[in-house]
């Protein structure tokens, strides 16, 4: 009898324990972290790299320390077009993430690639409130007076200018040029046998921005808003304004040609051989940073005569996609109402250049700050402010415009060397219209 019961009492004991392993197993992940066991899983596809990516991973990893449901695994997956084309590529399948970050010009294609679920039906069953979001970025991002994505990092285009250089060519740094005429004229005085006056890389996204600023249509019914684009409108004397002023500084040596890689300008300012240049705010830390002059920014120019219309919302925005598990999708509309909030959204602003897509953001202090210290950040929020939301400065919506960027790139690149201006200009519309065709 003895012997049975200390069988029988060593047996509970091995039971005991055998539990008490699987429940420590079950409870943690293959990392061996605990906390994350009885959350949802999802994964987010982004493109954003260097100072911008370390930026948004301090977010994913704050937002994961802070959610007892949800667990987001952020994934690099290179360039804007290198994730669309990844995405392309299994969307309809069990391998695309919950989450996917995608650029603006990809709004027409995701809307209507039948694997995304509009960000509307979440806000509707949510009643979540996008009266807090910033209106100007909201009317691009809207088909329909419905959403189906939510902006994130949302930027524009400005100038970036040495004001070392200014005054040492005897112009006033805190008074920029701010039409095409004035540029022509400060990029003589900026030049020399060493240095140019101006430069811009040869991006179809700077003429997109150039032709909104001046109320200018890229595309025919309403740029693609009210009806499907059967008619690139970029030939118009708005897009001739730009192509001639780029030839005139480009003739006269003021101008120089870098390439069309982001970074080809950029080397050439930060060494002081290029005096003003356009790029995103979404570089202004990196400039900053890079700078051993003190640097200045300014709107977009204008052509002579011209009021300012303002600016398109560049960056990209948030979709889910509908190839995840509805407690997948539920668990990605959580992380996305995170990105929207005002303190996330000011931290992200901070750290990048980037503007918060949430007004009450610049009141929060680490933003606050920054702006203090670096009032080259507000430029490209004063900017924002001061657009006058229409089809133009809404911007252009076909599926084809990353192919009509590269046909205006491919222009410019002729026009450099040395076509007229209007033949060049000619020749990409009829290109991109054969290819809304």
């Amino acid at each position: 009898m003895k012997k049975l019961l200390g069988s029988f009492t060593l047996l509970l004991v091995l039971m005991f324990t055998l539990v008490a392993c699987s429940n420590d197993s079950n409870n943690g992940d293959n990392d061996g972290n605990s906390a994350d066991g009885d959350k949802t899983e999802i994964t987010f596809w982004h493109a954003m790299s260097g100072i911008n990516g370390e930026a948004l991973e301090k977010i994913v990893d704050d937002f994961n320390a802070q959610s007892d449901s949800v667990s987001v695994e952020a994934i690099y997956q290179g360039s804007y077009d290198d994730s669309l084309n990844k995405l392309r590529a299994v969307g309809g399948s069990d391998e695309a993430p919950a989450i996917v970050q995608v650029f603006e010009i990809g709004t027409k294609y995701m809307s209507e690639s039948g694997f995304i679920t509009p960000m509307q039906e979440f806000i509707d069953k949510d009643d979540f409130d996008v009266s807090i979001l910033e209106e100007n970025i909201l009317s691009y991002y809207q088909l329909d007076g419905d959403f189906y994505s939510m902006p994130f990092n949302t930027s524009n285009a400005v100038m970036f200018y040495n004001k070392d250089m200014f005054e040492a060519a005897g112009l006033d740094p805190d008074n920029p040029p701010s039409t095409f005429g004035e540029m022509v004229e400060a990029a003589e005085a900026l030049s020399d046998d060493d240095t140019y006056g101006f430069t811009m890389a040869t991006i179809g996204w700077f003429f997109e921005q150039l032709m909104a600023n001046q109320g200018a249509l890229y595309l025919d019914n309403d740029n693609g808003r009210s009806g499907d684009a059967t008619e690139a409108l970029i030939n118009s004397e708005e897009g001739l304004n730009i192509f001639n002023w780029l030839n005139e500084m480009n003739e006269a040596g003021t101008f120089r040609n870098y390439g069309s890689s982001w970074d080809d300008p950029r080397g050439p300012f930060f060494a002081e051989q290029v005096a003003m240049y356009l790029d995103s705010t979404a570089n202004t830390k990196q400039v900053l940073e890079n700078s051993s002059f003190e640097v200045g920014t300014a709107f977009l120019p204008t052509a002579d005569g011209m009021d300012p219309q303002g600016v398109i919302v560049g960056g990209a925005s948030l979709w889910i996609t509908n190839q995840v598990s509805e407690e997948d999708q539920d668990a990605a509309w959580e992380f996305v109402k995170f990105l929207t909030d005002a303190e996330v959204q000011a931290e992200w602003a901070a750290s990048t250049g980037y503007f918060p897509i949430t007004p009450a953001a610049y009141d929060v202090d680490v933003l606050k700050d920054v702006h203090e210290e670096f009032p080259i950040y507000t430029t490209a929020v004063e900017q924002l402010k001061n657009t006058t939301v229409s089809p133009a400065t809404q911007g252009a919506l076909t599926e084809v415009l990353p192919e009509a960027r590269k046909i205006i790139e491919t222009a410019l690149g002729e026009m450099y060397e040395g076509k007229d201006p209007k033949e060049a200009l000619d020749e990409a519309a009829q290109k991109i219209n054969d290819a809304l065709k």
